[in-house]
């Protein structure tokens, strides 16, 4: 047994198994031309990692009480769906090769998304995915938002081991603050926002790609 040796491996979705963080933020910036809405990608970054009700949360406070969020919430969700869905979202290289490695190893998957639990579902089921997940924790399963750690202590619960021998994988600031805090063993493959030094200290590693991420793991078995 070596050191690193490790039971199970937990996913975020957005930006680690899905381009979808760019897309997304293409949606509102959609918006943000249509309704003359400033400043959208710069909020828009404060929200990468949380759940749908911590997102409001932080728009209001951008753009005060008034703003009508919900408003163009479901109008930025139509315009996703009508881009992206029914399988058009487009994964990130290599997410199919590090699945099937870790389930053909014996590992345990979990996924720990701020998503709600229906796009979740769907979307992974639309990609073909679904069936390697062996537990599946939401946004809206959880009080707290990452990047509190109640998601990934969930998500070990749920599969039944240590957060100490679970490695979880991450885009987003709040992802890696919420898998450090739960003492699991945070991997870094930056999306959009790069890894700065207070990601470096608190993620194990800091990896280029899921294909990086294979050949780490694969090290330690």
């Amino acid at each position: 047994m070596t050191t690193r040796d490790f039971d199970a491996v937990v996913f975020d979705m957005d930006g680690v198994i899905f381009d979808s963080e760019r897309a997304i933020m293409d949606c509102w910036k959609e918006l943000a031309n249509k309704y003359n809405i400033s400043n959208v990608e710069e909020n828009f970054y404060k929200c990468i990692g949380v759940t749908v009700a911590k997102t409001k949360e932080i728009m209001l406070d951008a753009y005060g009480e008034d703003f009508p969020y919900d408003e163009y919430d479901v109008e930025a969700n139509q315009i996703f769906h009508d881009k992206y869905s029914g399988g058009r979202l487009p994964m990130k290289e290599g997410i199919k090769e590090i699945l099937s490695f870790l389930k053909n190893s014996g590992k345990k998957i979990a996924l720990a998304s701020s998503t709600g639990k229906t796009k979740v579902e769907a979307q992974l089921r639309d990609a073909s995915i679904l069936e390697y997940f062996d537990v599946l924790i939401c946004g809206d399963m959880v009080k707290r938002s990452k990047p509190a750690p109640d998601i990934y202590l969930k998500a070990c619960e749920e599969l039944g081991v240590e957060p100490e021998r679970a490695y979880a994988i991450e885009d987003s600031y709040n992802g890696i603050r919420s898998a450090n805090a739960g003492k699991l063993r945070p991997i870094m493959v930056p999306d959009i926002l790069p890894a700065d030094d207070e990601m470096k200290e608190k993620a194990e590693k800091v990896l280029d790609s899921l294909i990086d991420v294979k050949e780490y793991l694969a090290e330690a078995i």
